[in-house]
C-alpha cells in the first residue's frame, strides 16, 4: 500500500491507507480486528469487491495499532477514533463520495455503533463476533440491531463467534470457513460487490425519487 495518510484523533495518529479508483460512485471505509491489522485476507478480499463495483477504498489502523500494541483501546476510544478518520477523510480524500462502513470483527462492531454519527450510507461487517466463543448470553447483536441503514454480515458457517439472524435491513450471508474467513474468498467477494451495487444504487434512486417529487 503506497499511499498513506496520518490523522490525529483523541486518541493518538490513526493510518489511513486510500485504494482510491477513477469515477468512483462510493468509497467503503474498513476497520481491522481487534489483534489484527488491515492486511487481513478477508478485508483484502473486499477492496478488491469494491473496485469490481466501482468502490474506493480506504483502510484504517486504528491508533492503539500505529503506536505498536496489540491489545485494542476500549470502545469509547475506538469509536472517537474512527469517526474523527471517518469525518477527516470526508473532507479530503473522499470529498463528494457517499461513504459506507465497516470491517472485520472489532471492527464491524465499531462501524455498527458510529454508524450514525459518521453518515454511513450502509454498514459491511466482515466475521461479526455476535457473542464470545462458548458465551451466547453476552450478545453483541444490539449494535447490529441499532443500525439505521443496510448492514451486510459476512459470516463463517463454523464461526465460533456466533452466526447473527436475518433482519429487516440487514443481508447476511453465510460461507465456507470460520472467523477468519479464509475458506472462500471468492464468495466473499461476489457478495460485497452485489451489495455494494445495491445500497448505492438504492440511495441514487431514492434521491431521484424525492427529486422528481419536489419538482411537481
Amino acid at each position: 500500500m503506497a499511499d498513506v495518510l496520518e490523522i490525529a484523533t483523541p486518541h493518538g495518529p490513526a493510518r489511513a491507507y486510500p485504494q482510491l479508483i477513477d469515477g468512483a460512485r462510493a468509497a467503503l471505509v474498513l476497520g481491522h480486528g481487534a489483534g489484527g491489522g488491515v492486511n487481513a485476507p478477508d478485508l483484502l478480499a473486499a477492496t478488491r469487491a469494491a473496485a469490481t463495483a466501482g468502490v474506493s477504498v480506504v483502510l484504517v489502523e486504528q491508533p492503539y495499532r500505529v503506536a505498536g500494541r496489540r491489545s485494542p483501546a476500549p470502545a469509547a476510544q475506538l469509536d472517537a477514533a474512527w469517526t474523527t478518520v471517518v469525518a477527516e477523510l470526508g473532507r479530503g480524500a473522499l470529498a463528494g463520495l457517499r461513504i459506507v462502513t465497516g470491517g472485520r470483527s472489532s471492527g464491524a462492531r465499531v462501524a455498527c455503533r458510529t454508524a450514525a454519527a459518521t453518515g454511513a450510507i450502509g454498514v459491511v461487517c466482515l466475521a461479526f463476533p455476535v457473542h464470545p466463543p462458548g458465551r451466547p448470553d453476552k450478545s453483541r447483536l444490539d449494535e447490529l440491531d441499532a443500525v439505521g441503514v443496510p448492514v451486510l454480515v459476512i459470516q463463517g458457517e463454523r464461526d465460533p463467534f456466533g452466526m447473527p439472524p436475518d433482519a429487516s435491513g440487514r443481508t447476511v450471508v453465510r460461507i465456507a470457513g470460520d472467523h477468519g474467513l479464509k475458506a472462500d474468498h471468492g464468495a466473499l467477494e461476489s457478495a460485497v460487490a452485489a451489495w455494494l451495487s445495491s445500497v448505492d444504487g438504492s440511495r441514487r434512486r431514492a434521491r431521484a425519487s424525492r427529486g422528481d417529487r419536489a419538482a411537481d
